[in-house]
């Protein structure tokens, strides 16, 4: 047992550290909760966002943070087109709040999963934040774990990614009732709109500050 307490002592941080940085309202978040809600390709789109997570959180344990903290250029083409890609969804979300008739979603809608799926990757691969928080963040965090308990707190995080997109998409339904009325898609379209359009400021922002 006593063997045993370092390791799921490890798996604990990275459970904590994990729900502390991915549960916060961001733009992958925000894409989650709505497709939950249309309750669209819930399943694939919530597994593509946790593999996507446990992908990179392996990839900064193993070092990959250092890599990306010394490249400048890396971090610029990912900040500037990060921000392109946030204010053109931004951009949508807010025509959607202004067209009522686009905003109502019927349960079991089809839609294009290609496209869906290609939108989840987007608001994952494209988001600096995402790489900030799974690689850069959790990576150095498990600098002072080694071995068996380093894995131990990777799979911590992992898993408190993945419980949290399942939980957001598949419990986002519980809310139903209440965007049954367009004004409710209003606000969260607008919302999401705001969240967008904040992180791209913030990123570019950010880039702006960080220059020579």
């Amino acid at each position: 047992m006593d063997q045993a307490y370092p390791f799921l002592q490890a798996a604990l941080a990275g459970l904590l550290v994990g729900a502390g940085l991915i549960v916060a309202i961001g733009a992958q978040n925000a894409f989650v909760l709505r497709q939950g809600l249309i309750r669209r390709h819930v399943l694939a789109v919530t597994t593509v966002c946790a593999l996507s997570d446990a992908i990179l959180i392996a990839a900064g344990v193993a070092g990959l943070g250092t890599l990306v903290r010394a490249t400048p250029g890396l971090l610029t083409v990912a900040t500037l087109g990060g921000a392109a890609f946030l204010a053109a969804y931004g951009w949508l979300a807010a025509r959607r709040a202004f067209k009522p008739g686009a905003l109502v979603a019927a349960a079991g809608q089809a839609g294009d999963l290609r496209a869906t799926l290609a939108a989840a990757l987007a608001f994952t691969w494209l988001n600096p934040h995402v790489y900030l928080d799974t690689v850069v963040l959790v990576g150095s965090l498990s600098a002072r774990f080694a071995g068996a308990e380093r894995l131990a707190f990777a799979g911590g995080a992992m898993t408190a990614s993945a419980v949290w997109f399942y939980a957001l998409g598949f419990g986002a339904r519980l809310l139903a009732p209440v965007f049954a009325r367009p004004v409710a898609w209003r606000i969260l379209d607008g919302l999401i709109a705001c969240v967008m359009w904040a992180i791209a400021l913030g990123l570019v922002s950010a880039w702006l500050e960080g220059r020579p």
